[in-house]
């Protein structure tokens, strides 16, 4: 509990104003480094997944490169790409680093937006003549919303939490007290950097979980139609023949 306070007095203490670098202009860097990556990845991965679940091509090859990016250490990509493309290049190879790590979860939560859908709301779009462009636009992307921004909601998490890594290779961001700390044996510091790390992730989290509630279409938060199919059958009125009618 010692620990804890003391990480608290380190953070809130003035002192964090007047550092080298100020604490407000780590969690600058941090924040930074997170949504740029994130951009970055969305910009490449939106399309591509849209492109799968819209034709249905090429499944198996996204979910087999999701899958295998999904599997690489964070600490140890960042190492290769420093060393692959030059310790002169850092901010270079981390933010590929980053996005890397980034992708996979925004590419599942783009081709698995439009492959929920259920199929007779396609064809009935079809019927009614809309384009292939129209239906994308139209219907399964603003249906397929809320699972692309779950996809972007675990991204960014992924993403600010490995950004802390940043600092072992000297770009800043609030890893760089946690490092600092760990040299000097101040655990105080170690703690309240973390902590400020955690409080980051559970803000960009909320933020994104208003998002994906917001995004889901109106005519879906307004209530289910119920299918017929599963509808419990309507009692139907039993009129008896004129003769039955006059017995008794």
């Amino acid at each position: 509990m010692n620990l804890f306070i003391d990480a608290l007095i380190w953070i809130f203490s003035p002192d964090r104003l007047t550092d080298t670098v100020p604490l407000p202009a780590l969690i600058g860097q941090h924040l930074f480094f997170t949504f740029l990556s994130v951009l970055i990845a969305a910009a490449i991965a939106v399309p591509v997944g849209y492109l799968i679940g819209h034709t249905g091509r090429g499944r198996e090859i996204a979910v087999g490169v999701a899958g295998a990016a999904r599997a690489l250490p964070s600490f140890g990509l960042i190492l290769l790409l420093v060393l692959v493309i030059g310790v002169t290049q850092k901010p270079l190879a981390s933010f590929i680093a980053f996005v890397i790590l980034a992708v996979p979860s925004i590419l599942a939560g783009a081709y698995a937006g439009l492959e929920q859908i259920d199929r007779r709301v396609i064809d009935a779009a079809r019927a009614v003549g809309m384009t292939e462009w129209q239906i994308l636009l139209k219907v399964e992307i603003p249906l397929g919303l809320p699972l692309l921004i779950g996809g972007v909601r675990s991204a960014a998490l992924q993403v600010v939490a490995t950004v802390t890594l940043a600092a072992y290779i000297g770009l800043g961001g609030l890893g760089l007290p946690i490092i600092q700390g760990l040299a000097l044996r101040r655990f105080d510091q170690m703690l309240g950097a973390a902590l400020l790390v955690v409080v980051l992730a559970l803000l960009i989290d909320g933020l994104f979980a208003i998002i994906q509630h917001l995004v889901v279409p109106r005519g879906v938060t307004a209530g289910r139609v119920t299918d017929v199919r599963s509808s419990p059958p309507r009692r139907r009125a039993v009129v008896g023949t004129p003769i039955e009618e006059g017995r008794g």
